[in-house]
């Protein structure tokens, strides 16, 4: 009598640039035919840093002093809105059950989204930091094309974490309300409001392993630095290495079957 061979679960595929472009390219078809999304990706964070410097139209300084900083938080949140949005919405309608029956890995389909979302983040972070240093006279001591370059991690960060809060809802509802959680302690604790090291001591540790502090802190380095700094690189490595570790962990939570 024969014992049964036990069931093998099949091994995923191996990761395929082919495949990944294949995903973004189709993300990107799905966007340009979602007018609202691709507005509130490219216009939001250039009418809210124009709303913000008019605000501050008595008190340029003001401007300058915060302008940096947000510069690299609005690119931040509405990517993670939105990337948060649109995964769940291909999870609950069966569009990444049916994508992961085929021959697509975890990371090739997480690659893809990562890949079609940062292409919308260049060109909205590109948006956004020329109007803030060309039209709006956002005065900065460093190159802006450091500046663009901390807004665009801050964008590709803020995908990665809707990547990954979108693997914990269970409706579009429930990715918004990752927000408060995911991302208003770091608004708060970055050093937007006030100096990090003014916090109290358990506040300033907790700043100091979230992601978007170093975010600030890039900003602030090129904004009073004509030069790189040690700091700059250091706090870009951060963004980059925390946006990297989130993909990461967004592709192993994927799940292949739909609740």
């Amino acid at each position: 009598m024969s014992t049964p061979r036990p069931q093998l679960h099949p091994a995923a595929p191996p990761l395929s640039p082919a495949r990944t472009l294949a995903t973004a390219a189709r993300v990107l078809r799905q966007l340009t035919h979602d007018p609202r999304t691709v507005a509130l990706l490219l216009l939001i964070p250039v009418v809210m840093i124009t709303l913000l410097r008019y605000v501050f139209d008595g008190s340029p300084r003001t401007f300058d002093a915060i302008g940096a900083s947000l510069l690299g938080i609005f690119p931040l949140i509405t990517m993670f809105l939105v990337t948060s949005i649109a995964t769940l919405r291909e999870r609950t309608s069966g569009t990444l059950e049916r994508l992961l029956a085929m021959p697509l890995g975890k990371g090739d389909l997480i690659g893809g989204y990562a890949l079609a979302f940062g292409a919308v983040a260049i060109v909205q972070s590109l948006l956004a930091t020329a109007l803030s240093v060309w039209a709006l006279g956002l005065d900065v001591t460093g190159s802006p094309w450091l500046l663009l370059l901390v807004a665009l991690l801050d964008a590709l960060l803020g995908t990665a974490l809707g990547l990954f809060v979108s693997a914990f809802a269970a409706s579009e509802f429930q990715a918004v309300q990752f927000m408060p959680a995911v991302i208003f302690p770091q608004l708060l604790l970055c050093g937007l409001f006030i100096a990090r090291d003014r916090m109290a001591p358990v506040l300033e540790a907790l700043s100091n392993v979230l992601p978007m502090s170093y975010a600030v802190d890039g900003m602030n380095e090129v904004l009073h630095h004509t030069d790189v700094t040690g700091d700059f690189i250091r706090d870009v490595l951060v963004v980059a290495g925390c946006a990297l570790l989130v993909l990461t962990l967004g592709a192993a939570t994927l799940r292949r079957r739909t609740a």
